[in-house]
C-alpha cells in the first residue's frame, strides 16, 4: 500500500468554521493521513472558506489564488464552496473538490475519490449534517481552550444575512450528547468550554420543541471544568430560567455577547428584527440589573440601507446610554441573495465607513473606564502564550472572549493552559496588565 498523502488545513472565517476544520483534521488523521501545518510541503491544501461578508468573502478568493499560484492541489470547503458551488469547479482548474457545509464529514471520501483523479463535488443542496461527540476532532485552538457547537444552521431570516442559506434550518444535538463532548474535552486540559451556534438562545426548539438553554447550562454546570462561555445569547430569549441558569452555575462566566445589531426600530425592522425594537432598553437595563457583574458584548451593523443621519444618531446615543464593556462595529455588506441586496438608498462606502469609525470612536472611552474598573483587583486569566523574547505571558480573564476581546499581558511564572490569579495594575482601551499574585508563584514552584 502506497504512501497516503499529507493534508494541511488553511482556515478561514468564525468558529463555527474551526469546529468544521477541525472535524475535517481529526477523520483524516484518524484515516491515517498526515497532518502538515506547512501548507508548501502537503499534497492537498484543505481551504475552510468564509462568505458572510464580501470582506470574508475577498479573503478567501486571495488565499485560493495564491495557492493556485503556488500549484497546490486544493479542497475547497466551507461557506465560499456552499455558495458559489456552480462556479468555483469551473473558475479554479487547481481545485479538485468542493465540500459544502454541511459535507465536511465526507473529506475522507473526497480525497480518496481525488487520489483516483476525480473531481468532486461534495455539496449539498440543503446542509443537514451536525456533528456529534462520536466524531473525531484534531483541535487547532491553545490548549485551554475548546469551541463546543450545541446547534448548527438558522430559522431566522434576518434581511442583511445569508447564512441560512449557507448552513441550513437549526438543529440542535441533544444536551446528553453535548455534555459527553464537554466530559472528553476536559480529559484533554481544557479549562474554558465556549459554547456556539447561530442563535444560542433557540437552542433545543427544533429537538424538544421549545428553548432547552436553560437545561443544558445547568447539565454542563456538573461538567468538572472551571469555565464555560456562551455566544450569541439573543436577548429576548434571555427567559428567566436562563437567567437563573446563569446565575446559579458557578462554572458559567457572567459574559453575554447579545448581537442587537443596531438600536433603531425602523431600521430593526427593515432588518427583518422588529422585536427588537420594541424592547431594547428595557431587556438591557433588566439584564444589567439581574446580573450586575456580568461583562456585556455587543455588535452593530452600521450603513444599513436607508439608515439616516438620525438613525445613526438614535444608535450612538444608545451606545453612550448602556456603556456595554465590548463593542464591535461592522459596515453593512449587501449579500447577493438576501433582502437588504436590493433594498432601495445603498449608502455610498464612505459614510458607512465613517459611521463605523464614529461609533467606535464613542466606544473607546466606555471600555477604557470599563477596564480601569479592574486595577486593582486579582482576577482569573486563562494564560494561553508566552513572549519568548521577554518572559512576558499572554492571557484573558473571564471578561474576554477567545479572538474577539481583549488580553491579559501577565509579568511572573506560571504554566500554559492553566488559570492562575493575577493583580490587575493597569489598562487601556482594550487590554489589562498584571502581575501573577503570589500564591500563583508559590503553587508554581511547588508543582
Amino acid at each position: 500500500m502506497g504512501r497516503k498523502p499529507t493534508i494541511a488545513v488553511s482556515h478561514l472565517g468564525c468558529e463555527k468554521n474551526r469546529v468544521d476544520t477541525e472535524h475535517m483534521l481529526g477523520l483524516l488523521a484518524q484515516a491515517g493521513y498526515g497532518i502538515d501545518a506547512d501548507e508548501a510541503a502537503a499534497d492537498y491544501v484543505i481551504v475552510n472558506t468564509c462568505s458572510f461578508i464580501e470582506a470574508a468573502r475577498e479573503e478567501s478568493v486571495r488565499t485560493l489564488v495564491e495557492l493556485a499560484e503556488a500549484d497546490k492541489r486544493i479542497v475547497i470547503s466551507g461557506c465560499l464552496a456552499q455558495h458559489f458551488q456552480h462556479e468555483l469547479l469551473e473558475e479554479l482548474p487547481e481545485a479538485v473538490a468542493l465540500v459544502g457545509t454541511g459535507d465536511y464529514h465526507r473529506i475522507v471520501e473526497v480525497i480518496e475519490r481525488a487520489e483516483a483523479g476525480e473531481r468532486i463535488k461534495a455539496v449539498s443542496a440543503e446542509p443537514t449534517y451536525i456533528a456529534d461527540e462520536t466524531v473525531p476532532r484534531y483541535r487547532t485552538t491553545t490548549a485551554g481552550v475548546a469551541y463546543v457547537r450545541i446547534a448548527e444552521g438558522c430559522n431566522y431570516r434576518c434581511a442583511f444575512c445569508i447564512i441560512p442559506h449557507l448552513r441550513g434550518q437549526q438543529r440542535s444535538r441533544t444536551i446528553e450528547s453535548i455534555v459527553a463532548e464537554a466530559e472528553r474535552l476536559v480529559t484533554e486540559g481544557v479549562q474554558e468550554l465556549v459554547l456556539i451556534s447561530q442563535i444560542t438562545t433557540n437552542y433545543g426548539v427544533d429537538l424538544y420543541g421549545e428553548p432547552r438553554l436553560a437545561e443544558l447550562l445547568r447539565a454542563l454546570g456538573q461538567v468538572d471544568v472551571p469555565w464555560i462561555r456562551m455566544h450569541y445569547a439573543y436577548p429576548t430569549g434571555l427567559s428567566p430560567a436562563v437567567i437563573d441558569a446563569i446565575r446559579e452555575t458557578p462554572n458559567l462566566l457572567p459574559y453575554l455577547d447579545l448581537p442587537l445589531q443596531h438600536s433603531h426600530p425602523e431600521i430593526l425592522r427593515a432588518m427583518n428584527r422588529p422585536w427588537q425594537g420594541q424592547v431594547n432598553d428595557r431587556i438591557i437595563e433588566n439584564l444589567k440589573a439581574a446580573l450586575p457583574e456580568a461583562t456585556f458584548r455587543t455588535t452593530f451593523i452600521v450603513g444599513f440601507p436607508g439608515e439616516t443621519e438620525a438613525h445613526f444618531e438614535h444608535l450612538l446615543a444608545f451606545v453612550n446610554r448602556h456603556e456595554f464593556d465590548l463593542v464591535g462595529a461592522f459596515t453593512f455588506s449587501a449579500e447577493a441573495g438576501t433582502p437588504a441586496h436590493d433594498l432601495p438608498n445603498q449608502l455610498p462606502p464612505a459614510v458607512k465607513a465613517a459611521r463605523q469609525e464614529t461609533l467606535m470612536l464613542a466606544q473607546q472611552p466606555i471600555s477604557f473606564r470599563r477596564n480601569q474598573l479592574q486595577v486593582g483587583r486579582t482576577v482569573d486569566v486563562l494564560v494561553e502564550q508566552e513572549n519568548l523574547a521577554t518572559g512576558e505571558l499572554i492571557g484573558r480573564s473571564a471578561r474576554f472572549a477567545p479572538d474577539v476581546d481583549g488580553l491579559v499581558y501577565v509579568q511572573g511564572q506560571a504554566r500554559l493552559g492553566q488559570i492562575v490569579p493575577v493583580t490587575i495594575e493597569a489598562a487601556d482601551t482594550y487590554d489589562l496588565f498584571g502581575e501573577v499574585a503570589v500564591p500563583a508563584l508559590a503553587a508554581s514552584r511547588s508543582g
